[in-house]
């Protein structure tokens, strides 16, 4: 199982292909653990992350004491339960990078607070005729009960406060990774308003310590600027460092496989 926790941003539009999708971008990320509970001493298998910075003045003592091992001083910390246990270790960081796009994941927020609202937005009931003699009735809940038990039954569907509660949406797809800037692009609506605090889970496995990925345009620009060469470069010299780097970056990419392992 793999997760994260972020902060939503607006929806937006992205193309693939020649569609376009409407998407929801989540800033995710990155993640610290900062505690792991196993079977043996806590009775189930669960790791903790930490998300966000705020000031010390605002975290209590004994966070203090928990966070000073890896130096954080987050905003948000949640926990996720795990089926097994796994191999990481206190202070991993956890990225986007751990997601792949077409990943299906399951994003958990907390809805909009809508006050007081009746039975027709909140419970979607049809109302009353607009006619014969149903003068200023048209919304009204209308009977709740017998008169025999005279008493208001548990859980009837009435007005009252909507919203404020945590959701849960199922099956998003990821559309699109935005690895330098944190930024998961999901495809559809995530509950929640903008820069509410959401969690991110799907399946697969939870990598750690992802490095980003340098393209290898990138590098020739930067190695082609730092060649000490009079006037300009010629394309066979491009071409040259170009296999050198793509080299490079194959072995880089094979090494952050196996430490992700």
């Amino acid at each position: 199982m793999k997760f994260i926790s972020g902060k939503k941003l607006q929806m937006t539009q992205i193309w693939v292909g020649d569609k376009v999708l409407g998407v929801t971008a989540v800033n995710a990320g990155p993640c610290v653990i900062t505690q792991i509970k196993n079977t043996k001493r806590d009775g189930y298998e669960a790791l903790q992350l930490a998300y966000g910075t705020r000031k010390e003045k605002n975290i209590n003592k004994p966070q203090l004491g928990q966070f000073k091992e890896t130096g954080v001083k987050p905003s948000h910390v949640r926990e996720f339960r795990l089926k097994e246990a796994t191999d990481v270790k206190i202070g991993d960081t956890v990225t986007v990078g751990t997601f792949e796009v077409g990943d299906m994941v399951n994003v958990m927020g907390t809805s909009k607070g809508k006050g007081f609202a009746g039975v027709v937005k909140r419970h979607h009931f049809h109302g009353f005729r607009k006619t014969h003699g149903n003068k200023d009735q048209e919304r009204m809940p209308g009977s709740i009960g017998p008169k025999g038990p005279a008493h208001v039954f548990k859980g009837t569907r009435m007005g009252g406060r909507m919203g404020g509660e945590r959701v849960t949406t199922t099956n998003l797809e990821i559309a699109q990774i935005d690895e330098e800037n944190n930024i998961l692009y999901i495809k559809g609506a995530v509950p929640g308003a903008i820069n509410g605090f959401v969690t991110i889970t799907g399946n697969g496995d939870l990598k750690v310590n992802l490095k980003k990925e340098v393209k290898a345009e990138e590098i020739v620009e930067e190695k082609v600027a730092e060649t000490p060469v009079v006037g300009e470069v010629k394309e066979e010299e491009k071409e040259e460092i170009k296999e050198e780097v793509k080299e490079n970056v194959s072995e880089v990419k094979e090494e952050n496989k196996a430490e992700a392992k």
